[in-house]
C-alpha cells in the first residue's frame, strides 16, 4: 500500500502529464481528487483556541494562538477518499445511462478510468 506522500506525488505527477496532454477532462478529475485529500485533511475546528476580546474582534490571543494543525490521514483513508471519488462517479454513469445521455456517461467513463490508473 503506498503512503500519503506517495498517493499525493503520483496524483500530481499524473496531473502534470494531463496538462502536457492538453487533457482538461483528466486534469480535472486529479484535480478535484487532491482536492478532497486536502479537504479531508482540514483541520479540526472543534479544538480550536477559542476568540479573546482585544484588539481584533474574535481573534485568538498571542502569535501564533489561533493555530490549529491538519489533520494526518492514513494511507487507509486516503484510498477511502481516492475509491469514493471513483464510486461516485460510477454512479453519475449509471444515472447518466439511465437517462439515456450516453456521452456524458462516457465523459464520466474517462474519468473513472484515469483515477484507476493513478
Amino acid at each position: 500500500m503506498r503512503t500519503v506522500n506517495e498517493w499525493k506525488a503520483a496524483l500530481r505527477t499524473s496531473l502534470k502529464e494531463a496538462m502536457r496532454a492538453r487533457s482538461a477532462q483528466a486534469a480535472a478529475v486529479l484535480r478535484e481528487t487532491l482536492a478532497a485529500i486536502d479537504n479531508a485533511e482540514a483541520a479540526d475546528l472543534s479544538v480550536a483556541p477559542a476568540a479573546v476580546d482585544g484588539a481584533f474582534a474574535g481573534s485568538a490571543g498571542g502569535l501564533g494562538s489561533g493555530e490549529v494543525a491538519r489533520l494526518a490521514l492514513t494511507p487507509e483513508a486516503v484510498q477511502a477518499v481516492i475509491d469514493r471519488e471513483i464510486q461516485e462517479r460510477r454512479d453519475a454513469v449509471a444515472l447518466y445511462e439511465k437517462l439515456g445521455k450516453q456521452d456524458e456517461a462516457n465523459a464520466v467513463k474517462a474519468q473513472v478510468d484515469v483515477l484507476l490508473a493513478v
